[in-house]
Order: C-alpha cells, then sequence, then structure tokens
C-alpha cells in the first residue's frame, strides 16, 4: 500500500500490487504441484540467472516485543499478503476488545484501518467516533488507492500487537462503516470503492511505516488542507466536505505510540526458494536498540524523507524515488528491456529467462549501496495455483521515477524502519538492512 504524494505533501495510499485483480486470474489457470526444490531447477531460469538470495532468518515471536507474520492464502488467495494480529479495544476498557486476524503489515503506509464488518458490534458501537469544527461534524477520512478508495469514520480505540500496547487510544479509520451516499461527489478519488475484506484481501491494513501520522501538516495547515486533505467533516454525518485536522486527530502510527520499543521496528521475513512457496513467516519485532532482541548491528543505515523515500536513487541511469514496502506484492518499476505479461497478468513482467537486475539506493546521509533483485516471468510462477510467496515477482509501475521494494525484496532479510522523531528534536526517519 504505498502512500504517494498529492500536490504539496500529502500521501494518500497506493495500493500498486494488482493483488485484487491478480485473484480471478489464478483461480482460472488450473494447476497444481509443490514448491519444493524442483521450482529452483534450470528449466525456470530458461538459460537467465538470478543473483543470489539472501539467507537471514527470522527470530522466534515468543518475545513481548515481537508478532509473528504470515504470508499464505490468507482470506481470498491474495499473493504475498504478510499478515498479523491486532488487538482493539475500547478506550480506557481491558474487557470490550476484540483480536481481529489477517490484518496487512504495510511498511508504505501509517496508521491502523480495519473494515467494519471485521469488528464486532460490541466493540463497533463503543469506538468513538472523532470530531471537528464547532459544530462537532463527524470526522471521515478517505484513502486513494491505483483501483478505487476506502471510505470511512476516524474513531478511537486502544491498540494492542504482540504484547506492547498504546499508551492512549489512538485514531485508526474504521472502512465501510459509512453509506455509500455519504463519498463527497468527486472528492474521493477515481474508481470503484474498496470497503470490504474481499476487495482489500485482507481485514484490514496497519501501516507502521517511519510517519507518525498518515497526513501530517498538510491536513493540519488549514491553507493547504482546503485542496488536499484526505479528511472530511460530516455534520450530521452527511454532506461531507475536505477539512483540516490536527495532528492529534489524524490517524497514527499504533507503534510510535506504544509505552516502550517506540522508536522503529524490524520486519524479518524467512527466505523463499526462487519458484515460490505455499507459505512463509516472519516476525514482526518493535523496537531498535531497545531490547536484546532489536539490535541495529551491521546493518546499513539510509536516512529518508518523513514518509521513508529515498529520493536520489538510481536506475538505468535515472534519478528515482525509492522505497522499501511490504506492502506491495511485487517489485514495481519501470523497464522497456522487459517483455511484458499478456492479458492474462497484466501489469506484471514476463521475460523470457530469468532477470537480474540493479538499482542504487542512496540515502539522505549519502551511504550507498546496490541492491540487485531476480526477475522471474510471473506466467512461470503463478502457474502454481498452491504458491502464495514469491520472492522473484516484478511489474510495471506508472512512470520511470519510482521504484518500488515491495515484499519480494524482505524475504530472507531483516529491515528495519527508524521512526521519525524530528519534530520533538529526536532521530530523522530512516530504513536499514
Amino acid at each position: 500500500m504505498r502512500p504517494i504524494h498529492i500536490g504539496v505533501n500529502l500521501k494518500d495510499r497506493l495500493r500498486a500490487a494488482l493483488a485484487v485483480a491478480l485473484l480471478a486470474t489464478l483461480a482460472a489457470c488450473g494447476g497444481g504441484g509443490d514448491s519444493g526444490s524442483s521450482n529452483n531447477n534450470s528449466n525456470i531460469l530458461n538459460g537467465g540467472s538470478l543473483p543470489p538470495s539472501p539467507t537471514q532468518q527470522p527470530i522466534a515471536a515468543t518475545a513481548a516485543n515481537t508478532v509473528p507474520i504470515t504470508v499464505g492464502r490468507g482470506l481470498s488467495g491474495v499473493i504475498n499478503i504478510p499478515s498479523v494480529s491486532v488487538r482493539i479495544c475500547a478506550p480506557g476498557s481491558t474487557s470490550i476488545c476484540q483480536t481481529v486476524d489477517n490484518i496487512q503489515l504495510d511498511t508504505g503506509s501509517f496508521g491502523l484501518r480495519v473494515v467494519s464488518s471485521a469488528l464486532n458490534a460490541p466493540l463497533l458501537n463503543v469506538l468513538p467516533p472523532s470530531t471537528v469544527g464547532s459544530n462537532n461534524a463527524q470526522l471521515a477520512e478517505c484513502a486513494t488507492f491505483a483501483d478505487g478508495f476506502t471510505w470511512g469514520t476516524v474513531r478511537t480505540a486502544t491498540i494492542a500487537i504482540g504484547g506492547e500496547t498504546t499508551t492512549t487510544a489512538i485514531p485508526l479509520q474504521i472502512i465501510g462503516d459509512k453509506d455509500a451516499s455519504t463519498v463527497p461527489a468527486g472528492g474521493c478519488g477515481g474508481g470503484s470503492p474498496e470497503n470490504t475484506a474481499g476487495d482489500l484481501g485482507a481485514n484490514g491494513i496497519l501501516g507502521v511505516g517511519t510517519a507518525l501520522t498518515d497526513c501530517g501538516a498538510t491536513c493540519a495547515n488549514p491553507a493547504t488542507a482546503q485542496t488536499y486533505s484526505n479528511y472530511f467533516a460530516c455534520p450530521g454525518g452527511t454532506s461531507c466536505t475536505r477539512t483540516a485536522v490536527p495532528l492529534n486527530q489524524q490517524v497514527a502510527n499504533p507503534a510510535a505510540n506504544f509505552a516502550a520499543d517506540n522508536n522503529g521496528l524490524i520486519v524479518q521475513m524467512q527466505p523463499v526458494p526462487n519458484g515460490g512457496a505455499a507459505s512463509a513467516t516472519g516476525t514482526l519485532v518493535f523496537g531498535i536498540n531497545t531490547q536484546t532482541n532489536n539490535a541495529l548491528g551491521g546493518a546499513q543505515v539510509f536516512t529518508t524523507d518523513p514518509f521513508g523515500d529515498l529520493n536520489n536513487s538510481t536506475f538505468n541511469g535515472t534519478t528515482v524515488q525509492a522505497f522499501l514496502d511490504s506492502g506491495s506484492n511485487a517489485y514495481f518499476f519501470t523497464d522497456g528491456s522487459l517483455a511484458q505479461c499478456g492479458s492474462n497478468f497484466t501489469g506484471f513482467y514476463c521475460p523470457s529467462s530469468a532477470q537480474t537486475r540493479s538499482i542504487t539506493l542512496v540515502g539522505l546521509n549519502k551511504v550507498t549501496t546496490n541492491a540487485n533483485i531476480g526477475i522471474l516471468s510471473a506466467a512461470t510462477l503463478f502457474g502454481n495455483v498452491s504458491n502464495y510467496a514469491f520472492n522473484n515477482l516484478a511489474g510495471q509501475i506508472g512512470g520511470n521515477s519510482s521504484f518500488d521494494l515491495g515484499l519480494p525484496f524482505f524475504y530472507g532479510r531483516h529491515v528495519f524502519y527508524g521512526f521519525d522523531r524530528t519534530s520533538t528534536g529526536g532521530a530523522s526517519p530512516f530504513v536499514a538492512f
């Protein structure tokens, strides 16, 4: 779920994955087979070659600052969707709570968003709606995707993930709890509404990237919010119009609001075979250098802009905005030398032989490295409909100014995200691996 720049500084969320459209395609493919060593022989390389795969293993998710990550068939068979469980409680309560499974782990967005139908009525009915303005208008939010949008109210809840809990109730978005008639005309993005778990391929999205809130100063400043805010004031629950929202009312990154281990996190995924695997596991570790299990160690650190972007990176001689995004289910970039798939797998690359590409990642601190990625034909990978975890899947992104290092980059790596604490004189945001 990659945020994109809108207007000046606003970050809406981009579903770069094309995953929902892929679901019907995979269901029609037929076939089968296992995900063992046969997927790694010369047949899938077809005369090409792949870079060595990273081999780091995740730690066991047994400590209080950890939670398991799973990639598998999930709710609706969408590939490369890393999922975690999140516990949501009514403010001030330890009993009116619900643990929601199949929440997508998304390092490319910021804040928790949960589909309303995934919550039971006793909890949903007591989550306080946020209001804005002198008339206490109901606060709603629109999140724009590549192929549509979500729409729902902003409410507050206490969030627990693993053994970590937010110190207070924080704002989150409840997707799909407002009638379609309340969507602002022309004000909530193009495409179709995506307000169900079936549309999203998950019960919600846990945005834990480098930013503390999902919009920041652009939505807090009335001058810019009038045009670019993704928040809407709805007097009486209707007649919704774009509005400014203070930072403390914006949908917030839960991991930055824990009592401890709140300066960042690590996404650790196991390696997967080159031909894919039926499933994969990993561990989400909270905090960096706060416990014995989250040391930064020898990882290479790249400072970023507030949203985790490496804006001075280069690919094929062109400056690109690179980002490490667990919410995208493939590598997404533009390369005219790679054959694209036909209509069955629109948007993905289908080279006749295995390919390697290299991107030069550059941090604001001038730290530089070359990251090599492997690419196999999507048609070959999707030929085994039992597989849902792929480390060599790539597709095209609009334009040539962005390079999305999606979930395939995470397999076999420990990827660190340091939260942006500069507003309080703290550390700059960074990514590291």
